[in-house]
C-alpha cells in the first residue's frame, strides 16, 4: 500500500505554483498534443506532404520539430528541478546510481526502439502513408509495449532520482500520464490505418 503520509511529505517539497514548474508541465503536456494534432491533420488532408513535396520530407520535418520540442521539454524539466529543493535523505550515492541505472535502461529502450522502427516509423510515418511491411516484434517490442514512451519516462525518473528531486518525480508522473493518454489516443487510430492497409491488399 502507498504510504500517504510519506507521499504528502515528499510533495510538500514541491512548489507547484513556481513559474518554472508550470512551464515544465505545459511543455510536457504540449508535446504529444502537438504531434498528434499535426499527424492527424496530415492523415486527413495530406497538407504537409503537398507543402513539402513528398510524405517522406514532411515526416522528416515533423520528426525534426518533435526532437526540438523534446529538447525544450528536457531543458524545462531540468530547470524546474534546479529551482526546487532536494530531498536530503535521497541525496546520496545509492540514490544517484539507482537513478543512473534507470536512465541507462530507459536510454536502451529509446535507442533500440528507434533502430527497430527507423526514423519514419518512430516519427508517425504511418500517418503520412509511409507504412511498415509488418508489425515490429523484435526487442524491445518483444518485452514492452510502447518502449519509446516508457523508455523516455524511465530516463526522466532516473534523472529525478539522480538529483534527489521531488519536483522531478512529480513531473515524471506528468510525463507518464501524458504518454498514457497519447497511447490511448494513438493506438486505435494506428491499428485502423493498418487494418485498412490489410483490407486493401486482400481486395487486390
Amino acid at each position: 500500500q502507498v504510504d500517504v503520509a510519506a507521499m504528502v511529505q515528499l510533495f510538500g517539497y514541491v512548489d507547484v505554483t513556481d513559474t518554472g514548474f508550470i512551464v515544465a508541465v505545459l511543455s510536457i503536456a504540449f508535446n504529444p498534443l502537438f504531434w498528434n494534432v499535426v499527424a492527424r491533420w496530415e492523415h486527413k488532408t495530406r497538407a504537409f506532404s503537398q507543402i513539402f513535396g513528398s510524405p517522406h520530407t514532411a515526416c522528416y520535418c515533423l520528426g525534426a520539430a518533435i526532437l526540438v520540442l523534446n529538447c525544450v521539454r528536457s531543458h524545462c524539466f531540468t530547470e524546474a528541478m534546479k529551482s526546487q529543493p532536494k530531498l536530503e535523505g535521497w541525496d546520496c550515492h545509492w540514490t544517484y546510481y539507482t537513478g543512473l541505472a534507470i536512465s541507462a535502461l530507459g536510454t536502451l529502450f529509446v535507442i533500440s526502439s528507434f533502430l527497430a522502427l527507423g526514423f519514419t516509423g518512430t516519427f508517425l510515418g504511418d500517418y503520412f502513408g509511409i507504412l511498415m511491411e509488418e508489425k515490429v516484434t523484435s526487442f524491445p517490442f518483444s518485452v514492452l509495449d510502447n518502449p519509446m514512451y516508457w523508455g523516455s519516462t524511465a530516463i526522466y525518473l532516473g534523472w529525478s532520482l539522480m538529483h534527489a528531486s521531488p519536483a522531478g518525480l512529480l513531473l515524471t508522473a506528468v510525463v507518464a500520464i501524458s504518454y498514457t493518454i497519447a497511447v490511448l489516443y494513438e493506438g486505435p487510430f494506428t491499428e485502423e490505418i493498418y487494418r485498412r492497409k490489410q483490407k486493401g491488399v486482400k481486395n487486390k
